[in-house]
């Protein structure tokens, strides 16, 4: 994304007092430092400066409860706004900023070489400010960005990954660009009810913006549903209506917020500093009938202890809808704030749902893991089987890496010779199998065990695959696991992605390797694909593709001019041949070369004059090069 222009540079490194350390227009502030993984700010050098002003400089370094004129610059991570100081470009981040906005911020907290502020009021709003049709936007933190236009929207996640991609992950602009790498940015069509998943928590208290402060409600009334306040564990925003999940969804949160409060039903809400209480959470997904194509809906009451009798009149009001057809109760008795519960009982209805996605059919449990998309899913998958090239001869191996419950790899077992997917949680595993079942697929093997902490046996209990696709969560690939695919040197790797951050440092590793671990990069990244899987959120999906470089490649001299051949390599222009090249080796000294200009080729440097409407070809095999004329 945009970072702090040169102009600001320039204008720092003549108005501060030698001891100031400065910035070097090369090196400057993004996004992609305030979110990078493993990565801190660098130490930045002082600067001599011999200018002198009869002014007292103006503060750097804001001080905390300072209020300041600031201009949002772009959308950084989790959606917060990128933002300089008006007067010394200054860096800090603000919640609920939009790019282009001019406002009045008050700074809440200073970490190293930037600030966090709250806005205190709009000066001018931006151009792309929209009005946001849930009237819990300005304070809930599921969909930041409701009150930025759509268009506006994608823009900024585009900027933010080709930023990420470009300074955590150490590509070029042009390799990107020029060279047609990274592509636009994929919309989605529906962009309000596309979630099939919601979670929603019990609390004994409401959490009311102030102007609300002044209502006073009596002890029940006060008890909480809804979505925790940003920023808070313990604060729960009351929610009768989100405009993320499905409509049959709300039905069923609208019902349950009309009765639960009742004296008489004896429900409590669970308290997280007490840990008394009763009710958790309520999960609500959503799902297709295979046959008639209409609505399932499974709720979910994740309870502190196992009491139906209590929660039968819930289950009475909502088993009356009917496209409720699942009431599970998850009981959870540690005091976490997780809603996987340690006993699971079905109170209604069958223990799963089922959803379609690419022609198969998934069976959906309480806690198992399907894309929250449906819609944008099928797309997504689409594009991972454009990207892995499938031949669809039924010859090739797939290793599904994080596979969950098995949906990528699956839609592509009817297409090759075998699929072998990995994945920790045993019950996702579970899930997987008996996907593959009720579709009919018998040439898919799913393996539960962590790829954090696979060994030097990991791999030897399927054949070298020819596609590879590794779907991690969040925090990306283990370095044990990229050592493991750097060795293993599969023909490509769809690396699918949640975090561009994570995702970005990956890239690097795969390609470039990674110095201090003695690991050498041998992929080519060919494809990124940023896919918007959920609007009005700054989460983002990426698809990459990556091709094994060959051992071998064409490399073309084009000499300057008519004369002998020198030593000095830089008379020449190295160029990149048309076949399979390998840029990685452009530009550097080889050692063992050979030279000729006549049929025999000699080793060395030879003098003979050269035509130079003829090209030098090299060819580089396992680190040895010749030369052809």
């Amino acid at each position: 994304m945009v970072g702090i222009s040169s102009q600001c540079f320039r204008y720092l490194t003549s108005t501060l007092p030698p001891r100031f350390p400065s910035f070097q227009a090369s090196r400057f502030l993004t996004l992609s430092t305030l979110s990078s993984p493993n990565l801190e700010f660098e130490n930045i050098e002082p600067t001599n400066n011999n200018e002198t002003s009869s002014k007292k400089p103006i503060s750097y370094f804001p001080k905390r409860g300072q209020t300041l004129e600031l201009v949002c610059e772009s959308l950084a991570f989790k959606g917060k706004g990128l933002c300089k100081v008006t007067d010394t470009g200054f860096v800090v981040m603000c919640d609920r900023a939009l790019p282009g906005e001019r406002f009045i911020g008050r700074v809440t907290r200073k970490k190293g070489n930037y600030a966090e502020v709250t806005k205190v009021r709009t000066l001018t709003p931006p151009l792309d400010l929209v009005d946001a049709p849930c009237e819990y936007a300005p304070y809930c933190g599921g969909c930041k960005t409701q009150n930025l236009s759509y268009e506006a929207q994608l823009r900024a996640k585009e900027e933010q990954v080709r930023d990420l991609v470009i300074h955590v992950g150490k590509f070029s602009h042009q390799e990107l660009e020029l060279h047609g790498i990274m592509n636009p940015i994929v919309s989605c069509d529906i962009q309000f009810h596309y979630r099939n998943k919601m979670e929603f928590s019990f609390g004994p208290s409401k959490w009311v913006p102030k102007e609300l402060l002044h209502e006073t409600r009596d002890s029940t009334e006060n008890y909480a549903l809804g979505l925790h306040a940003p920023g808070f564990f313990d604060k729960i925003l009351n929610v009768d209506k989100c405009f993320l999940q499905t409509d049959p969804a709300n039905k069923v949160l609208a019902a349950i917020q009309d009765c639960w409060r009742d004296p008489q039903l004896g429900l409590s809400p669970y308290d997280v500093h007490s840990h008394l209480g009763f009710l958790k959470h309520l999960m609500l997904r959503t799902g297709r009938d295979v046959t008639t194509n209409n609505p399932e809906v499974m709720v979910n009451f994740v309870t502190s202890s196992y009491e139906p009798k209590l929660l039968e009149s819930l289950v009475d009001k909502v088993s009356a809808f009917p496209e409720v057809v699942s009431v599970m109760n998850n009981v959870n008795t540690s005091v976490g704030n997780t809603s996987v519960g340690e006993q699971e009982y079905t109170l209604y209805g069958k223990s799963s749902i089922t959803e379609t996605l690419r022609g198969l059919t998934f069976q959906i449990s309480a806690n198992s893991f399907f894309q929250t998309n449906t819609y944008q899913a099928e797309v997504l998958y689409k594009l991972i089987e454009e990207c892995a090239g499938i031949k669809g001869d039924g010859s090739e191996i797939v290793l599904d890496l994080f596979c969950g419950t098995g949906t990528i790899g699956l839609t592509f077992a009817r297409s090759v010779k075998h699929v072998y997917g990995y994945e920790v949680v045993p019950q996702a595993i579970a899930d997987a199998r008996l996907n593959a079942k009720i579709n009919g697929i018998q040439n898919a093997t799913f393996v539960q065990g962590d790829l954090n902490k696979i060994d030097e046996n990991f791999g030897k209990n399927f054949p070298k695959p020819d596609i590879v696709i590794s779907d991690p969560n969040r925090p990306g690939m283990h370095m044990k696991l990229i050592k493991f695919l750097l060795e293993l040197r599969a023909p490509r790797i769809v690396y699918v992605s949640c975090n561009p951050a994570t995702c970005a440092r990956d890239l690097d590793y795969l390609c470039h390797g990674v110095a201090e671990k003695n690991l050498k990069g041998c992929y080519k990244l060919t494809r990124l694909q940023p896919v918007d899987m959920f609007p009005h959120t700054p989460h983002i999906e990426m698809v990459s593709l990556f091709s094994r470089q060959s051992k071998w490649a064409i490399l073309t001299i084009n000499c300057g001019s008519v004369g002998k051949l020198s030593s000095k390599w830089s008379n020449f222009t190295w160029s990149t041949g048309v076949q399979n090249p390998l840029e990685p080796h452009l530009g550097q000294v080889i050692a063992d070369i050979w030279v000729g200009v006549s049929s025999t080729p000699k080793r060395g440097i030879t003098s003979a004059k050269p035509d130079i409407s003829k090209s030098w070809v090299f060819k580089v095999t396992d680190g040895k090069t010749r030369a052809f004329c």
